[in-house]
């Protein structure tokens, strides 16, 4: 949880005044850090800055058309870079700061590099719950591109050893914040004028966003891709991934789930939400593993489990 005093390695720094502004500095300069957020870690970046969203890009190995979720420290900075009509402030109002990514059309003037936006005209903007990241964002005056800090399609990083191991020599500064809360990426709900479409679930759940709008989401069938995590692969270990496996094979590391005991397990007691933070913690432990393939057990689809599913259908998809 924030606060962790641990380090990984002289990339590491301790979640404190000290390490926030000197990440601040470096964010400044046109230099990345990575930053927990109460979801994943994040590999963030000035979004203004065309040449420090270029190493982001570079980084990650990301491709070019996938846009990046901007972070914001409230609502009225989120009103600088997008056109937030009516029902995007009542989610807005109902879910930030949080978990909520929301898709909006630009304004004019929006500041941010090109890149970011991948040459839509709409941004993904989120105003993060994390304490840390928040520092961030009022210390450096910064709006931040953040993706996940991790090679693009491979699995989240929620803790700062999966930053470490998945960058390797090319990971930044790291601000160490300890586990994730959420453990996984924020719902993305684009806005169709009056309508919502769920781009992403994540832990803001189909019924959460009914409650609050008073309408189910339409399903609009576009090309494009408008947001992080719609690539048909992603999330993905270096192993084959089987799904709604009740039982292991001989050359499977199990994931577990409710009463299928697994190897590990993402909840005992069937807590889709402990199961939730503890996804792609296992996936690493599972992908780090002597055998060379992955089962994981059957979890419901209901309220987060949708995006538990989501997240292993397409880590699935890999090879």
């Amino acid at each position: 949880m924030p606060g962790s005093n641990d380090h990984i390695d002289d990339n590491a720094r301790r979640y404190g005044t000290q390490a926030i502004s000197a990440a601040a500095e470096r964010l400044r300069s046109g230099g990345l850090v990575a930053v927990p957020t109460e979801t994943v870690y994040g590999l963030a970046a000035d979004s203004t800055n065309a040449s420090a969203i270029a190493d982001i890009y570079r980084t990650k190995g990301r491709p070019d058309f996938n846009p990046l979720i901007v972070h914001v420290p409230s609502t009225e900075a989120a009103g600088e870079l997008g056109l937030l009509n009516g029902l995007a402030n009542k989610l807005a109002k109902d879910f930030w700061p949080g978990p909520l990514t929301l898709v909006v059309p630009k304004t004019p003037d929006c500041p941010v590099a090109p890149a970011v936006t991948a040459g839509l005209d709409t941004i993904a903007l989120r105003c993060p719950a994390h304490p840390l990241m928040q520092k961030l964002l009022n210390i450096s005056g910064l709006f931040l591109a953040a993706p996940s800090a991790n090679k693009s399609g491979g699995i989240s990083p929620t803790k700062p050893q999966h930053v470490e191991h998945s960058l390797g020599k090319a990971a930044p500064m790291i601000l160490n914040g300890g586990p994730c809360e959420s453990g996984i990426e924020s719902t993305i709900v684009a806005i169709r004028g009056d309508d919502y479409q769920i781009l992403r679930p994540g832990p803001v759940t189909s019924d959460q966003l009914q409650a609050s709008t008073g309408k189910t989401a339409v399903n609009h069938q576009g090309e494009k891709i408008e947001a992080p995590g719609q690539l048909a692969s992603h999330y993905a270990p270096n192993k084959s991934v089987r799904l709604d496996a009740t039982q292991a094979g001989p050359d499977d590391y199990h994931i577990g789930f409710g009463d299928i005991a697994g190897d590990t397990n993402l909840s005992v007691n069937g807590d889709l939400a402990e199961a939730a933070a503890n996804l792609f913690a296992a996936l690493h432990v599972a992908d780090a593993s002597d055998r060379p393939l992955i089962a994981v057990a059957p979890v419901p689809s209901t309220g987060i489990g949708a995006a538990i599913n989501d997240r292993l259908n397409r880590a699935a998809q890999k090879g």
